[in-house]
């Protein structure tokens, strides 16, 4: 791990915020090197970490990790001086509370940045700050519901909701992008601002090849669109394990592919001379080649279709991938220690700078860790400390 610091040494985030969105936008701050203060309350923490293993549950873990735990009651009137304190030495705060719940604690953008004007604030909701449905409460289905992007995801006429969150984790993502724009434009400004983010706007801000199809055509696509435009194929083979393959528009993609099939009178079928052609056929290209891939085992398939350079790829479980020897050449997986709660692994970092390198990682902090050095940097003595916590506001 190299010792120089990263791109945001030196930033100080304070994230007041549950659960993914705004979590995984700090994460993303603290990957960069920024310095960001998790505030919890002093029951329970935040909420993931009940989802498992006592207090340090994998959900927590995902989104957590090179941060510092601060313990802190924000509905006791003796947060306010904490919060104040902390907001005077920070570049960022961000909170994922429903609309008017920051002002109720007075962690609200317009009584921050009125006391530290180059704060970035960050605001992150469900539906928007405002609007007929901005009381309503959101998790990660609900964005991708709304937005359309469920509609993509299943089978409409019997829908079962499946994979890891993408309203939540592209929410976070979106707001860690704002937060950065606000930075940059500060060094020339001066000046802070507010940024703010939904689940409904990120989700849709993600998907702008279907809406721009929608947009186009008036036809909204479905679930096969996609696949069907850039010819997207899997199959399971003979042992049971499955393969994709991604053949887009070169035609170089299509003729290995039949050829590597072992059907190559495909080339020259007239239903499949063009890209145009294979989208109308794509159901007759799948069904007629389903029972071609079942009579090998995978690997005799995929070194075929690497023999004939089409982008192909086995279709893996989790635990296949974090094996599969590119991703450990990527050094994507990262074998932390926690002092008290022992090995932990994370993911590696999918971006990497050549200057300022991202890092260095830290396990997920326990609840509260790092609450008495907090508060004694923001100048809070050891008895002060002790009443705060006598009164239970930390």
């Amino acid at each position: 791990m190299s010792d120089r610091p990263g791109p945001l040494a030196g930033c100080r985030v304070i994230e007041a915020a549950r659960f993914v969105t705004g979590p995984f936008a700090g994460q993303l701050l603290a990957d960069l090197g920024a310095d960001v203060i998790k505030i919890e309350d002093p029951d329970r923490g935040d909420p993931f970490r009940g989802w498992g293993k006592a207090g340090y549950a994998p959900p927590f873990l995902a989104f957590n990790r090179s941060k510092r735990s601060l313990t802190l009651d924000l509905r006791q009137a003796a947060s306010g001086e904490i919060v104040r304190r902390l907001a005077l030495g920070a570049d960022v705060f961000i909170e994922n509370f429903r609309p008017g719940v920051a002002s109720k604690l007075g962690v609200d953008g317009a009584a921050l940045t009125a006391l530290n004007p180059r704060l970035v604030h960050c605001s992150i909701t469900g539906m928007g700050a405002d609007g007929p449905y901005a009381e309503r409460p959101s998790y990660d289905i609900v964005g991708q519901g709304l937005s359309g992007l469920l509609g993509l995801l299943v089978e409409l006429d019997d829908p079962r909701p499946m994979g890891p969150t993408f309203s939540d984790t592209l929410t976070g993502l979106y707001a860690a992008y704002g937060i950065l724009a606000a930075l940059q434009a500060r060094e020339r400004t001066g000046r802070g601002q507010r940024v703010e983010t939904s689940q409904l706007q990120a989700t849709m801000g993600f998907m702008h090849e279907p809406y721009s199809q929608l947009f186009a055509s008036g036809r909204p696509p479905d679930a096969f669109s996609r696949p069907r435009a850039s010819q997207v194929y899997a199959f399971t083979c003979s042992d049971g394990l499955a393969l994709a393959v991604h053949l887009s528009s070169p035609e170089k993609f299509w003729r290995g592919f039949a050829t590597a099939a072992g059907r190559p009178e495909m080339i020259d079928d007239p239903r499949f001379a063009s890209h145009a052609d294979r989208q109308r056929h794509w159901d007759e290209i799948h069904a007629h080649l389903k029972p071609v891939f079942a009579g090998k085992p995978r690997a005799q398939w995929l070194d075929a279709l690497h023999r004939a350079d089409v982008p192909v790829a086995p279709i893996y479980r989790l635990d296949e991938a974090v094996n599969d020897p590119q991703v450990r050449h990527l050094d994507m997986v990262k074998p932390l220690t926690h002092p008290e709660r022992g090995a932990v692994s994370v993911l590696g970092f999918p971006v990497r700078l050549d200057d300022t390198p991202l890092g260095p990682l830290s396990a997920p902090p326990t609840l509260g860790e790092n609450t008495d050095q907090i508060l004694a940097e923001i100048g809070y003595a050891p008895a002060e400390i002790a009443r705060l916590r006598e009164s239970h506001t930390v």
